[in-house]
């Protein structure tokens, strides 16, 4: 997934080649560390990089390549168990390191390196880092039988590629990196909270985007949405009248914040009922038939079992996006979830129930949830977080990330929650990127002044492109706060706006 919006270029330290320490890249194909067999070290010269992709394809990411300086390529396997097999990369600047490390997350089963974030830690001047997780393909092939490998994907490689980047930094350059950073969005984001639970030293800022953090109740919500949406010929809601529903939610709502842009600002405060586009009889393209109004109503509140909300729905303003866990098929990443990781391989989407939800919680909870908010361990050692979600994210609940927030709140308190941790919710944004909304940002430059420089973030500037061009600026505000139009000047202008 798309794991940072802007590519900065910060102020760089010069470390002459001849300084690197065990006969330079080449010399790191020896070196030894725990666990770990280097398969190859060698130098790409800058621009020349291209990642491993199908014949005659357009790799994914290319222009993040074409801006790659000089750097040296660490291809490496780690084995923490015998059944693991751990592929990461390291990439060091020839020139120009910043001294510090920036891992960055994957998307969906992983399976692959994050090669265009690992090109855009890079271009900014870091030292970067990337897994596989311990398999290869975007698929759950790996789980059946291999219960480290479940392990290796679910939290361990991220902590093994970190230990493993750190001394292959010292071994390079002479010294570790003096701060270290996670950055990552959906799988991305839910690894960010892992390491922040489980491994509370690695990191001194993780950045947690869209965080697919609960895995049994968020990929349950899912898998129960599509069933919904398909219970019976008449409840699906067709692509053709997303825009419908859209539009009147737009209508009843964008006003609410004192600015009508097309996005809503806090969509909580929006209390729109699709029962306003009831058919009068039968179905027609300008309204919902009486099956259509209880599946978009389903979709906004989410699933109940037993008069209490198992997790939240999705938020009005998604509507674009409902094919993603409301179309003609599951979410595959729902379905393969609860098949092999829930269910080992014995089960179908059809005989699925809310209380399979229960039982996966139950039996493989703690091992695949990344929920405990209890980060007092992270922040004691001076650990910052910053997590953002897109209020229009179709696939990941929103809301299920301001729950963990007010989790982790309530648990360690409100003034080390203030201290240290941060939630940017982004208005109009969907799932890591896109949307009508401000989804261009920087977080690293705002968690490098917070950890490095004490300055706390209460706000991160935020822009939209619209063919290449930016023409819209917006604070994204510390939640709870929001950005709230200061009545004078154009509303396409951050500098007309406060965070209140």
């Amino acid at each position: 997934m798309r794991l940072l919006h802007l590519v900065r270029l910060p102020l760089a330290l010069s470390v002459p080649l001849q300084l690197f320490a065990g006969g330079g890249c080449e010399g790191l194909a020896s070196l030894k560390l725990p666990q770990m067999t280097v398969g190859s070290a060698s130098m790409i010269a800058a621009g020349a990089f291209a990642p491993p992709s199908p014949a005659g394809s357009q790799p994914r990411g290319a222009e993040a390549f074409r801006k790659l300086p000089a750097f040296c390529r660490v291809v490496a396997s780690l084995t923490p168990t015998a059944d693991s097999d751990i592929k990461i990369e390291v990439w060091l600047p020839a020139e120009g390191w910043n001294g510090k490390l920036q891992s960055v997350g994957n998307g969906a089963w992983a399976g692959v390196i994050s090669y265009p974030a690992l090109a855009n830690a890079v271009t900014a001047g870091y030292a970067g880092a990337s897994t596989d997780t311990g398999h290869t393909g975007n698929n759950p092939d790996f789980i059946s039988g291999h219960p480290e490998k479940l392990n290796d994907f679910v939290y361990r490689a991220p902590h093994e590629m970190t230990v493993a980047a750190k001394g292959i930094v010292n071994a390079f350059y002479g010294n570790a990196p003096k701060y270290s950073y996670w950055n990552g969005c959906s799988t991305g984001g839910r690894q960010a909270l892992t390491e922040a639970q489980r491994y509370p030293n690695d990191y001194d800022g993780i950045i947690a985007g869209a965080p697919a953090a609960y895995v049994t109740r968020l990929q349950g919500m899912q898998v129960w949405a599509a069933k919904q949406a398909n219970r019976s010929p008449n409840s699906l809601i067709p692509e053709s009248k997303f825009s419908l529903i859209h539009n009147a939610v737009l209508a009843a709502c964008d006003g609410l914040d004192g600015v009508k842009d097309g996005v809503l600002e806090d969509p909580t405060k929006c209390k729109f009922d699709p029962g306003v586009l009831a058919c009068k009889e039968g179905d027609g393209p300008g309204c919902l038939n009486a099956e259509q109004v209880e599946t978009a109503r389903n979709m906004y509140a989410g699933p109940a079992l037993n008069g209490k909300n198992v997790f939240p729905g999705i938020e009005r303003g998604s509507e674009m996006g409902f094919n993603m866990i409301a179309g003609k098929q599951v979410m595959s990443l729902a379905a393969e979830v609860y098949k092999y990781a829930a269910f080992n391989g014995n089960w179908d989407m059809k005989d699925f129930k809310l209380e399979d939800i229960q039982r996966f919680e139950k039996e493989k909870g703690p091992a695949v949830n990344s929920v405990d908010p209890n980060l007092s361990p992270f922040f004691t050692h001076n650990g910052k977080l910053m997590m953002y979600h897109g209020w229009s994210d179709p696939g990941v609940p929103p809301m299920g990330t301001v729950a963990y927030f007010n989790d982790v709140t309530k648990t360690v308190g409100a003034a080390k929650a203030n201290d240290d941790m941060r939630l940017f919710m982004v208005p109009g944004m969907g799932h890591c990127a896109g949307g009508d909304g401000t989804s261009t940002f920087d977080m690293i430059e705002a968690m490098e002044q917070w950890v490095e420089q004490g300055k706390a973030p209460q706000s991160v500037a935020a822009s939209r492109m619209r063919e290449g061009k930016i023409d819209r600026t917006r604070p994204l505000c510390a939640y709870p706060r929001v950005a709230t139009y200061n009545g004078s000047g154009s509303t396409d202008d951050a500098a007309n706006f406060s965070c209140k």
